[in-house]
């Protein structure tokens, strides 16, 4: 197994893997050349084919308490394909992007879990932290 930065070169397996047909293929290429800057692509390769791939949006907040850089990161569309699931593709896309984000500087990183993954992501350095509220459109109107 290979876990690299993913790019321009990798848009038809990682729409596959995100379930984006052949009709929406050209805007979701198109979307990942615009987002090349803030959402990095990591992908997860088994005997050159594309299984897994996991994205790590960079963000800025407004500086203020003397930092200039207040940079932090989101794990976003974590996709292993089913078949090669429990062989630890997932964790070493996880180690990939967090290296990604120490190398980069990021303050922190969120993940928005799903019930069944939350296990995951803790084995993977994730902590649950009582200051992350949200508000949601539905609730909020």
């Amino acid at each position: 197994m290979i876990v690299r930065m993913g790019g321009a070169a990798d848009a038809a397996a990682l729409a596959g893997l995100r379930g984006i047909g052949p009709d929406q293929f050209e805007a979701y290429a198109g979307w990942l050349a615009a987002h090349a800057e803030t959402h990095l692509p990591f992908v997860a390769e088994v005997d050159g084919a594309v299984v897994g791939c996991a994205f790590l949006f960079v963000a800025e907040r407004v500086p203020g308490d003397g930092e200039p850089d207040r940079r932090f990161g989101d794990v976003q569309s974590v996709m292993v394909r089913e078949e090669h699931r429990n062989r630890g593709i997932g964790g070493a896309l996880m180690a990939a992007i967090l290296a990604e984000a120490k190398a980069k500087g990021l303050l922190h990183v969120t993940v928005h879990s799903g019930r069944r993954a939350v296990d995951f992501y803790a084995r993977n350095g994730f902590s649950h932290h009582r200051q992350l509220l949200l508000w949601e459109a539905a609730a909020g109107s």
